[in-house]
């Protein structure tokens, strides 16, 4: 009983360090207050600075105007990236203003900003990030991040990492 219980314990503790390698600890997002508008139902976050606030596809396209001085990003997430690729929100998100964020995209930023292709018509991307932001600069000019889990692992701790990042580049690009 006790050699079973002894291996059992050295296996909790071989288990236990082997988690630990999968993730990463980052210094949190500490700037300005950011108010982020939100397609679905963002994760949550270390910080206590951010504001999300649910938007609908309605409001984006009709509003295009004042989304940039109402949010300093919006974010899209895996749900609604089907939606998001219809042809007619590549021209919403060249005129938004602000960065525009994709969660979990297989197809990186590509039918998010070409008016002639969708989100179904494009292959999937081997190489993935969790997130990808683009921000269009002027016409057909876009600024693009991508932002991977530490070790290309799905857990908590990172995917608080690239929020962290995010509201980073966030502050530097727009504030």
């Amino acid at each position: 009983m006790k050699k079973f219980l002894m291996g059992f314990i050295s296996l909790l503790v071989l288990l236990v360090g082997c988690n630990e390698k999968d993730q990463v600890e980052s210094p949190i997002y500490e700037g300005d207050r950011l108010n982020i508008g939100v397609l679905g139902e963002a994760s949550e976050v270390r910080e206590q600075n951010i504001n999300f606030q649910s938007i609908t596809f309605d409001k984006l396209e009709s509003d295009v105007k004042s989304i940039s001085t109402e949010f300093d990003a919006i974010f899209i997430m895996k749900e609604h990236l089907i939606q998001a690729g219809e042809k007619q929100y590549a021209k919403v998100y060249s005129e938004l203003g602000v960065p525009v964020f994709f969660f979990q995209s297989k197809k990186s930023y590509l039918p998010f900003i070409y008016e002639d292709m969708t989100y179904e018509q494009v292959p999937n991307i081997e190489d993935q990030t969790y997130a990808t932001g683009i921000l269009s600069k002027k016409k057909d000019t876009y600024k693009y991040w991508g932002y991977g889990l530490y070790n290309d692992t799905e857990n908590e701790t990172n995917i608080k990492d690239v929020y962290s990042r995010i509201f980073t580049t966030i502050e530097s690009e727009v504030k």
